[in-house]
């Protein structure tokens, strides 16, 4: 069976198929990333240790992303994607079922390698699907990803309470999501909605770091504020809220189910107000949320801010890209979107290595109470640069979708 010839159900069919792909990505990273205390276990990682592995992804992480930039002026995102994400789920596996300290350290460089390439042409997908259809769609993705990330924390929390194994774990997941990544990744389209080829000699000169910074900045910020709810949330409802070790564990879940319906909903919010007003909001809501965890006088009250965080910071990112994709747009042509996104995805690596021990310093020299303050005035520079997310009514250059609303088109007045 070929992927269909008319250009509206290429459309359609490459949505399903990168939001497809959006899913597998968040299930495998929670896979990951929930089940370190068992990896650390299973391979005798040291305490004084862990901390060198746990950054090692995301560095080498950042490393791929900058090389996308350069990969994807010889070959399409949707190659490089095809290509790389079969290769992140395998080093899943193989976390969970190599035998030495130094082999599991080079699946983890394998799978921080690879998901950077992968996050960065998925974005890079999900931009270009967006300019096609002419309305925000591309939060959408991002809440495919959340609810991923969802089912492979369940998962994960299954496999915990079984005491599984962690080969036996992660073997089945990857036994479905390798076939279904290499099936629907024949579905994915590129550029403009046509199914991508090799790019043009030289195609696609990126955006000045300099004129990109405001959004680097925005979606650095943005990932702190993250890495603090997933890496902080847990020992802070504990230890400072004094909750019980079972409730400690329910705000991130919060957190991510919030981030899904944000999500589901944002691009209505987008198409009906604007793409600016929308990140003004999620801004002010997600500043709202790391005030009242800092005040919180009990366990019950740091969770509505917990809530809160989830449904502010899940806006930002998604339209972060898109902004970057659209500026890039206006300023190089429709080439220059893909390694603009590369240069920008760097940035949400760097969020995720700042924040977390950020918090930690400043909770172990000052307070935890004081320290949640810190990610809070990160995430309101927000707002001084909300201007660039666009506002005005636009379109991107494609008839499939008329927009009958505001979209995240041309019409700002750039960086």
């Amino acid at each position: 069976m070929t992927p269909p010839q008319v250009p509206g159900a290429r459309l359609r069919y490459g949505r399903v198929a990168l939001a497809l792909s959006f899913f597998v990505q968040g299930a495998v990273f929670a896979l990951l990333v929930t089940r370190i205390p068992a990896i650390q276990v299973r391979y005798g990682i040291s305490d004084g240790l862990l901390p060198a592995f746990l950054a090692a992804v995301p560095v080498l992480a950042g490393v791929a992303s900058v090389g996308t930039e350069h990969l994807v002026k010889r070959f399409s995102p949707k190659t490089v994607l095809r290509c790389v994400q079969p290769v992140v789920c395998l080093a899943l596996l193989a976390v969970g079922a190599v035998g030495s300290l130094a082999q599991v350290a080079v699946a983890l460089g394998v799978f921080g390698l690879t998901v950077g390439a992968l996050d960065a042409s998925m974005n890079m997908l999900g931009v270009s699907l967006q300019r096609a259809y002419g309305r925000s769609i591309m939060l959408g993705f991002h809440a495919a990803y959340s609810l991923g990330g969802i089912v492979g924390a369940s998962l994960a929390w299954v496999g915990a309470h079984g005491q599984l194994p962690l080969w036996s774990l992660y073997g089945p997941v990857v036994a479905v999501s390798v076939p279904l990544v290499l099936l629907s990744g024949r579905w994915l389209v590129g550029r403009g909605g046509e199914r991508q080829g090799r790019p043009a000699a030289g195609a696609g000169s990126p955006v000045a770091m300099r004129l990109l910074l405001p959004l680097c900045l925005v979606m650095a910020f943005a990932y702190i504020g993250d890495s603090t709810v997933s890496n902080w949330s847990a020992k802070y409802l504990q230890d400072v809220l004094g909750s019980s070790e079972q409730l400690a564990t329910v705000p991130y879940n919060v957190y991510m189910v919030m981030t899904l319906l944000g999500r589901t909903v944002g691009d209505l919010g987008v198409r009906r107000f604007g793409p600016a007003p929308v990140v003004r909001t999620g801004t002010v809501v997600a500043a709202v949320g790391f005030a009242v965890v800092a005040a919180a006088p009990d366990a019950w009250v740091g969770m509505l801010g917990f809530t809160l965080l989830g449904l502010g910071l899940c806006v930002v990112v998604p339209q972060t890209f898109a902004a970057a994709g659209r500026y890039a747009v206006e300023r190089h042509g429709p080439e220059a979107s893909d390694p603009t996104i590369a240069r920008l995805n760097i940035f949400n690596y760097v969020g995720f290595l700042i924040g977390s021990p950020l918090v930690g310093a400043l909770g172990d020299a000052w307070s935890y109470r004081g320290a949640m303050l810190v990610p809070m005035a990160l995430v309101l520079v927000t707002l001084v640069y909300a201007r660039s997310f666009g506002s005005s009514p636009g379109r991107y250059g494609d008839d499939h979708e008329r927009p009958r609303t505001v979209d995240v088109g041309r019409g700002s007045n750039g960086l």
